[in-house]
């Protein structure tokens, strides 16, 4: 399978990628492996290290392919967020550059935050973006133009 990476709306970083049976591989920084270079995939590394780099997040506090189970099924969140107490504070969900963010992709990531109940939600697609922030105690949240750098969350 031949992968052509897709210039996305989110800062360049030089990731180690390499070709093996024909197949491409990306290797992630975080999980210190190599990883099937998907359009999805290729959306969510760069979505990390955009988080690292530009929002100082904590390497040690990004976890990838959360499980967690949704109406008895097994589902994986893309990239959960932790603070410093352990606690969860925001869910991402990556899609592939040509899937467009629609109310349904939204929602899908809103199913999965009903677990996690985090009060930050984000779908990106590494093309558009859209930041929620949540205010569960008031059962709504609000669309905002820009993340805050971990220290703000």
């Amino acid at each position: 399978m031949s992968f052509t990476p897709t210039p996305l709306n989110l800062p360049h970083h030089p990731f180690k990628i390499t070709l093996k049976d024909s197949r491409h591989f990306i290797f992630d920084e975080l999980r210190k492996k190599h990883l099937v270079l998907t359009p999805e995939e290729w959306v969510r590394q760069h979505f990390i290290q955009y988080l690292i780099s530009e929002k100082k997040f904590p390497r040690s506090l990004i976890q990838i392919e959360a499980g967690l189970t949704l109406n008895q099924l097994q589902k994986r969140t893309d990239i959960v967020i932790f603070n410093q107490n352990g606690e969860r504070v925001m869910v991402i969900e990556c899609k592939a550059p040509s899937v467009k963010i629609t109310q349904k992709v939204f929602d899908q990531a809103s199913r999965y935050n009903s677990i996690h109940k985090t009060n930050w939600l984000v779908v990106t697609n590494g093309l558009q973006h859209c930041y929620a922030k949540i205010d569960h105690a008031k059962e709504s949240f609000a669309f905002v133009m820009d993340l805050p750098i971990y220290q703000e969350l």
